[in-house]
């Protein structure tokens, strides 16, 4: 009787796993030693074929980004409405250009990025956003093309806070597992043996939505246990403060129960720390190394979230224009705020890095190739690389990546290129 017990115990995980739609094969099975990124994808220009009607770049009266990319390599760039100093017109890139996405999974290859978290918005996946999709596959593609891990990462941004929950997002994923065939790319991003999934957005108290109500458990159960879709492990991207509930982050415990059932928790960091305070550095790493701690504790693996710089200058002159931020507010200073949060969270003993983000210039935290020579306004500000190369950030990230396998030496100074 007991030996026909075991049989049937087998057969029926052999049938679950059969089910789950997932591939067990990946060139990534943890991301532990690795570095991986944000990437937005959501970059669009005035004759790219995207039907778009509003662009990041705008014009100098209302711009949505503070740094301009380097497009010297593009194969597709666009003419915006800005001038250059020598008075030729600005060009811009795409995300909907296959081309434009191809080329930033080359550098990751290049430099040693990892690789990155396709960001999916709330709205994005509950309308099933055609053009998005179209920037996913074509992400899929590069990652498998240039050999760099990728994952889907649900940002809630867009959530209302009555009549939507987590619904979308179940669907939506259906959607990832079946037509787009995500965890069956060869390179898909896997912890602790399984596909991993983030959910992004959870314990800001800014949000309209209330945690306790958006049928969150519900997506997770749904992605870890269910016999065809789920067999997934899960990332939350909480608040700084997620541990100690207070500060940036709503005071709810609740918060704890949903971590504790995941697999890795990220904290948001940006505009937490800035080089302009006095030892904030330290700071950074009694909170990380606290948070270590509680995660060990509770048997959460944990990464840290490290950025450039931050500026919100051109959308703060409409988004708030009885407080302008000023241009640069968090200095990247040539690299050294970035490599001080590396070697910090490097030496607090992490074992994976998040870095926010591969292209975001709509707050200056992109990594990828900047321009030091940005368009010109007497109005509108945008930074610029701090006469580094425009692909210092790159680089700096490649080099972490090393450091944090051991592949050579963790420096606590900024790294010299030679």
């Amino acid at each position: 009787m007991r030996l026909t017990f075991t049989a049937l115990l087998l057969f029926a995980s052999t049938v679950l796993f059969a089910q789950l739609k997932h591939s067990k094969q990946t060139s990534y099975p943890t991301y532990k030693g690795l570095v991986m990124a944000g990437y937005q994808g959501w970059f669009r220009a005035e004759g790219d074929g995207s039907n778009a009607r509003r662009f990041a770049y705008g014009n100098e009266d209302r711009s949505g980004i503070d740094m301009w990319p380097d497009v010297t390599e593009y194969e597709k760039t666009y003419n915006t409405p800005w001038k250059l100093k020598n008075g030729e017109p600005a060009k811009f890139f795409s995300s909907y250009d296959k081309s434009s996405v191809d080329l930033h999974f080359k550098w990751m290859q290049e430099y040693g990025v990892d690789g990155v978290f396709m960001q999916r918005f709330f709205n994005n996946a509950k309308n099933r956003d055609s053009i998005s999709g179209v920037i996913m596959k074509n992400a899929f593609a590069a990652a498998t093309r240039y050999k760099r891990a990728i994952a889907v990462m649900y940002d809630l941004s867009g959530l209302k806070g009555s009549g939507e929950d987590c619904s979308a997002l179940i669907e939506d994923w259906k959607y990832m597992v079946d037509q787009l065939k995500a965890t069956n790319q060869p390179t898909y991003l896997h912890h602790n043996g399984k596909p991993l999934v983030t959910i992004w957005g959870i314990g800001f108290p800014d949000r309209p939505y209330n945690i306790r109500n958006i049928g969150l458990e519900r997506l997770m159960d749904f992605l870890q246990n269910d016999p065809v879709y789920g067999g997934c492990s899960i990332m939350l991207g909480v608040p700084t403060a997620w541990r100690t509930l207070n500060a940036d982050c709503i005071n709810d415990p609740y918060l704890h129960q949903l971590i504790r059932k995941c697999d890795i928790v990220l904290p948001w960091t940006v505009q937490r720390y800035s080089p302009l305070l006095h030892n904030d550095m330290d700071r950074y790493r009694d909170n990380l190394i606290d948070d270590l701690a509680w995660c060990r504790d509770n048997k959460v693996d944990y990464v840290p979230c490290i950025c450039p710089g931050f500026s919100w200058h051109n959308l703060s002159r409409y988004e708030f224009p009885d407080d302008v931020k000023p241009v640069g507010s968090i200095p990247r200073q040539g690299g050294r705020f970035y490599w001080q949060q590396i070697a910090t969270s490097l030496t607090a003993g992490a074992s994976m890095l998040y870095v926010a983000m591969f292209d975001e210039v709509n707050e200056a935290t992109a990594i990828f190739k900047g321009s030091n020579n940005p368009p010109v306004s007497t109005k509108t500000a945008f930074i610029d690389m701090d006469g580094m190369p425009s692909d210092h950030y790159l680089w700096l990230t490649g080099e972490a990546a090393k450091m944090l396998r051991s592949e050579k030496p963790l420096t606590l100074k900024i790294p010299e290129r030679k």
